[in-house]
């Protein structure tokens, strides 16, 4: 496979990933940490950092608008819902498994 072609499906597969992401407003990322170690917040800070990379300042809450697909703010208030000590506990054996990577 061409490197322009990988690049373009890894591009429209990275997308797809986001655009589930945004219509499952019923996973908690307080859930996806706890699970997999990553949230949409990830994903904002890897945005970023990506970007920045390329020489392109993209600010925290400006990444995170173009994950969530709304202003952060908006989406918390509209999704967000309180953690709860185990989903807590959860997270952090979580992301501890992280740090063994």
């Amino acid at each position: 496979m061409e490197q322009k072609t990988q690049t373009e499906i890894e591009a429209a597969t990275f997308r797809r990933i986001i655009a589930h992401m945004q219509k499952r407003t019923d996973a908690q990322n307080i859930d996806l940490m706890g699970l997999a170690g990553f949230c949409r917040n990830c994903f904002s800070k890897w945005y970023a950092a990506e970007a920045h990379e390329r020489g392109i300042e993209i600010d925290k809450m400006a990444a995170r608008e173009i994950i969530y697909g709304v202003p952060y703010n908006d989406w918390v208030e509209k999704h967000q819902t309180e953690a709860t000590e185990e989903q807590m506990q959860k997270m952090d054996e979580s992301l501890k498994k992280n740090k063994e990577m």
